[in-house]
């Protein structure tokens, strides 16, 4: 019973509710939005015009999707468990450990803001999957290559979740973090996949307030590294039960 007390206390449901938006921001991301119409159509084996026009292929680019996911999550997961394990390791400095991830996390926040913009952070280093287009493992693989290949360009909200995973110096706990976040990238794969005729125009309209949408993202991780820097994390996860009893049931 402790055990799972000290797994599920008032702190881990506000971090993965950030985990998961932070997800669904780095979908949003310039780098990701995009390229989903042509990254589903190649893992599919079919044309962007066959994505938009054929329903008959839908069933066999949702399947690619959803391996493209697991890809991407393995990825991600395994980044949560070796942060995580590495703020286990560091747990007497962990105060000071989660300040400095705060501070981290404020500077990346500024650079998607445009207070300056730090160079690498802008750049993707792409990996070439193969020629694998139209199978489950070629999505797969392509999600692993994904992941590790546009890690530069999701950095800064990446970044900030990770150090959330190491600030909870708990394996269990920085996984799930992880794999909120994985969750709030891959969804929006998976409803693309699934309804790209009628999200279209959704996509196009979002592609045009990408400036927007990075400053929303730079404001999200800002606010994130000034709680953990003057540790009001805590306090606002014990605000949010008190204004939101059921919660309890789940953490």
């Amino acid at each position: 019973m402790l055990q799972a007390e000290t797994l599920l206390d008032a702190t881990l449901l506000p971090a993965l509710m950030i985990a998961l938006s932070a997800g669904v921001l780095s979908f949003l991301s310039p780098c990701v939005l995009p390229i989903v119409p042509p990254y589903l159509a190649y893992m599919g084996g079919v044309s962007v015009q066959d994505l938009d026009e054929n329903a008959s292929v839908r069933g066999r680019v949702v399947r690619a999707a959803f391996a493209f996911v697991l890809g991407l999550s393995t990825v991600f997961l395994l980044l949560g468990f070796a942060f995580s394990a590495v703020g286990r390791v560091f747990l007497q400095y962990q105060d000071w450990f989660i300040i400095g991830a705060g501070v981290v996390i404020i500077i990346f926040g500024l650079h998607f803001i445009g207070v300056y913009r730090i160079k690498f952070m802008d750049q993707e280093a792409r990996l070439d999957a193969g020629d694998r287009g139209g199978s489950s493992f070629g999505a797969y693989v392509l999600g692993l290559a994904f992941a590790f290949g546009w890690t530069p360009c999701l950095g800064p909200i990446l970044g900030a979740i990770l150090g959330l995973a190491a600030s909870e110096a708990n394996v269990v706990r920085g996984s799930l973090l992880l794999a909120s976040y994985a969750a709030g990238l891959g969804i929006p794969f998976l409803l693309v996949a699934a309804f790209f005729p009628s999200l279209k125009g959704v996509i196009a309209w979002m592609k045009t307030r990408m400036t927007t949408i990075e400053r929303i993202s730079g404001a999200l991780l800002v606010i994130v590294g000034l709680m953990m820097v003057t540790g009001q994390f805590t306090a606002f996860s014990w605000w949010l039960l008190e204004q939101f009893p059921g919660l309890a049931v789940l953490g």
